[in-house]
């Protein structure tokens, strides 16, 4: 289990990336959800034991991690928001380089366990070829069949679907599934639809805090019969109701809030969703400021 206490960190330049920020996750696809510069990649390097908090605990299965950073690393799997490969080295060979690096010495056992990850990120086919020349997908793919080397019990993800077509998402979701059986998965996103279609578990980080956290459904459920929709550019916002989103939906403008009761003829009751959960934190966030 991952347990956080009070994690603090200020950058040179005066920025409070994490503010006394708290969590606790257990085996399986955790999701960190926020806007850009919210503290996610902070929170996610911090662990990753890629930089140091300037105060608070942070634990892993009885490891300090910011006492001992190394006993992580022997079973800690990254993959950053952005990485590079050799331009020259196939799929495998970097593979085998990057199964070297972390200590997977023996030959045997080594092609063994690059041919199970190759199998499970359906990267076999395309095994011989070069990375630089992978496409989104592919190139994310091998992103996780590199993190997963030494069978790591943490796995850290930062934005891994940024970027990917609607298939390449897909086959992502697949894989991510298959390997939280039995590790933890961080999974670090600002798209709402990936985290609540992936994970059980979800926090909602703002300005470098932890607004929400706990079961997804769970965070989802009080806001039944309290999402009202409305289509039609000349619907006005109702002053009982709170703004989620003002959007599109096949070219027509909807509006769509969160009231305790019905807010106006033009309006419907919505099935919620995660998303309202996280802009109603958003706005909540805003009229504190």
């Amino acid at each position: 289990m991952l347990q956080i206490q009070q994690l603090s960190k200020t950058y040179a330049d005066g920025t409070q990336a994490l503010r006394k920020l708290s969590l606790e996750a257990g085996c399986g696809l955790f999701g960190l959800l926020g806007p850009n510069g919210a503290g996610k990649s902070s929170l996610l390097r911090t662990i990753a034991t890629l930089q140091s908090a300037d105060s608070g605990t942070l634990l892993f299965d009885g490891i300090d991690v910011l006492q001992e950073p190394q006993r992580l690393r022997a079973q800690l799997g990254y993959l950053p928001q952005e990485f590079g490969v050799y331009p020259r080295l196939s799929c495998r060979a970097l593979l085998e380089h990057i199964a070297v690096l972390k200590g997977l010495h023996q030959a045997k056992a080594r092609r063994e366990q690059i041919d199970q990850l190759l199998a499970l990120t359906n990267l076999s086919a395309v095994a011989g070829k070069t990375v630089a020349h992978f496409s989104g997908g592919m190139r994310q793919r091998f992103g996780i069949a590199q993190a997963l080397l030494g069978d790591p019990k943490l796995l850290i993800l930062d934005e891994p679907s940024a970027g990917l077509d609607p298939q390449e998402r897909a086959q992502l979701h697949n894989v991510l599934c298959e390997i939280s059986r039995d590790r933890l998965v961080l999974l670090s996103s600002h798209i709402v639809d990936d985290i609540e279609q992936l994970c059980p578990n979800v926090a909602i980080l703002l300005q470098g805090e932890i607004v929400l956290q706990g079961d997804t459904q769970d965070l989802i459920s009080p806001l039944n019969g309290q999402i009202w929709q409305a289509y039609g550019a000349s619907v006005a916002l109702p002053p009982q109701a709170q703004l989620l989103q003002r959007s599109y939906q096949r070219g027509i403008p909807l509006l769509r809030v969160f009231a305790p009761q019905c807010p106006g003829a033009d309006f419907s009751p919505a099935v919620a969703t995660l998303q309202d959960r996280y802009f109603l934190a958003l706005a909540k966030q805003e009229a504190t400021q």
